[in-house]
């Protein structure tokens, strides 16, 4: 397959943006950084396109190109200087209180999210983002049964983490 044309990517990177930007965020808040790992992102999937054989989703697919070109830009930053969400959030406008409240929590889990091992933090991402099991594994590269172990081990530090009761 060629590269897609500029208009192929940009219809997809349109449709997959806010997964990429959350995926992004998990890796870094700085706005700048994950700014600079989003075009990084877009530039790999532009490139690894042509590699995608319809086996799976498109969506596990990006996810996963996403995953690798996050890990090896945190990488190389790192060797170089010796860090659902539902989209459906509600109106601000609807209702102040409820709004500000459920920014909290999102900020909340977040946060909590961003502190957890980059392993765990990997399959936490995916599963907020609504990934089956069996497409976080395929995104990541790891067996089913690390995936349920990560997830179950990552939920637990992540209540700890926010004190919240099992």
């Amino acid at each position: 397959m060629p590269l897609p044309t500029s208009a192929d990517l940009q219809s997809i990177l349109r449709e997959h943006w806010p997964m990429l930007s959350r995926l992004a965020y998990s890796y870094t808040r700085d706005i700048a950084r994950r700014d600079d790992l989003l075009q990084e992102v877009s530039i790999a999937v532009w490139q690894a396109l042509p590699r995608w054989r319809g086996e799976g989703s498109l969506r596990a697919f990006i996810a996963r190109v996403a995953h690798n070109r996050s890990v090896d830009v945190l990488a190389i930053e790192q060797r170089l200087s010796a860090r659902v969400l539902d989209d459906g959030w509600p109106d601000p406008n609807a209702d102040p209180l409820r709004h500000a409240e459920a920014q909290q929590q999102r900020d909340e889990l977040l946060s909590a999210v961003i502190s957890l091992p980059l392993g765990y933090r990997q399959v936490v991402s995916l599963a907020l983002e609504g990934f089956s099991h069996r497409e976080i594994s395929d995104a990541l590269g790891l067996e089913e049964n690390a995936v349920a172990q990560r997830l179950s081990r990552a939920r637990r530090q992540l209540r700890d983490l926010m004190g919240a009761s099992p």
